[in-house]
């Protein structure tokens, strides 16, 4: 007999990278909102069966549009509230400052959206500052998980977890935090964890290419780059930053050193998972995401340029044939990769809800 497949509801959903192998495990995601509109398109674009819903969830007549477009019965909830306003505090915000930006207060449009369509399962995922942000509800302080339990104690069972998608077959080290929540006479396993897929491993078969060269397979073209960028990372061996050579180091025109971290102008290893792919992909100077190259016979590395998007897309555990229409911008492929959850770790963390009979 086959298994019962769910109908789901994703909020916040970007182009609906992370859902991308829902099909495969057994959710079929009826309903997605997107502010967004060029990310909305594309997830209409990748899953026309979907009903995308376009706007600000925090408008009433776009949230009502999004509960009337709900099937009779939600059996699965994803929820992907924006992080910006915990992912730039780190240690440099102030609790005051992370509780007066509004895009953390999102939550409460999820909560909502939990207690009109009472799905079966409620996937939450964000930032691991999720799990320490405090807010100001109903007159007390209270964490994300305090709220949910607040509104929702004794019909869901809730836990959290902080997980890293490397452990789940994605060639890229991601922490994210994750809450499920689940009908206390449903089960709900967390998976087990997998060996590590390293860089070399998930895109080590693909040619060499320079800044602004293409090569016969689709989205494997390379950016182009300034002469002065192409010079230092040539110079620049696996795994190391620019700002180590002793000779083409990043230099203003006249010779001048840039200050900067060594996580910029830095080429990846390897022979471990990708780091964080970051929002600013496109960027050589930005955080590791320059290719990791290799040693040529007259010294120089080859490969000095960022990530193409067929690479980015395989870091991040998407298809080689991802189906994405082929005016699709470059810029907004990154953009959504960046922010994306890997759909690979989220497949293995729904699987779970299907191990046991419920």
């Amino acid at each position: 007999m086959s298994k019962k497949r769910l109908s789901g509801l994703s909020l916040f959903s970007s182009a609906g990278i992370g859902e991308t192998y829902f099909k495969d495990v057994g959710i079929d995601i009826k309903v997605a909102n997107e502010l967004i509109e060029k990310r909305a398109n594309l997830y209409k674009a990748i899953s026309p069966e979907t009903t995308v819903v376009c706007g600000d969830i925090t408008n009433n007549d776009v949230f009502s549009n999004i509960i009337k477009a709900c099937p009779e019965k939600v059996d699965f909830l994803l929820a992907s509230p924006p992080c910006q306003g915990m992912s730039v505090a780190g240690k440099n915000r102030c609790q005051q400052t992370m509780e007066s930006d509004k895009r953390n207060y999102l939550i409460t449009y999820v909560v909502k959206a939990i207690q009109i369509t009472d799905p079966t399962y409620v996937l939450i995922e964000n930032v691991p500052a999720l799990l320490k942000l405090k807010l100001m509800y109903e007159s007390e302080y209270r964490t994300v998980l305090g709220i949910l339990q607040y509104e929702l104690e004794g019909k869901y069972l809730i836990d959290s977890s902080v997980v890293d998608s490397s452990d789940y077959g994605v060639p890229q080290t991601r922490l994210r935090a994750i809450i499920r929540m689940r009908k206390p006479d449903k089960q709900w396993n967390w998976p087990k964890k997998k060996e590590k897929i390293t860089v070399e491993q998930a895109i080590g078969n693909l040619p060499s290419i320079e800044a602004g060269e293409t090569s016969n397979l689709k989205w494997h073209f390379a950016r182009k780059h300034t002469d002065e960028n192409i010079l230092w990372m040539k110079h620049t061996p696996t795994g190391q930053s620019a700002f180590s050579n002793p000779i083409y180091y990043p230099q203003k025109k006249n010779g001048t050193r840039i200050k900067g971290y060594e996580s910029s102008y830095r080429r990846i290893r390897w022979d471990a998972p990708a780091p964080t792919i970051t929002i600013r992909n496109d960027c050589i100077a930005s955080q590791r995401n320059v290719h990791p190259g290799r040693l040529l016979a007259n010294g120089t590395y080859s490969d000095a340029r960022v990530l193409t998007p067929l690479e980015l897309m395989l870091l991040d555990s998407l298809p080689a044939d991802w189906k994405i229409p082929d005016d699709t911008p470059e810029i907004l492929i990154r953009q959504c990769i960046g922010e994306s959850i890997p759909p690979l770790m989220l497949k293995e963390i729904v699987r779970g809800i299907f191990d046991e009979k419920n």
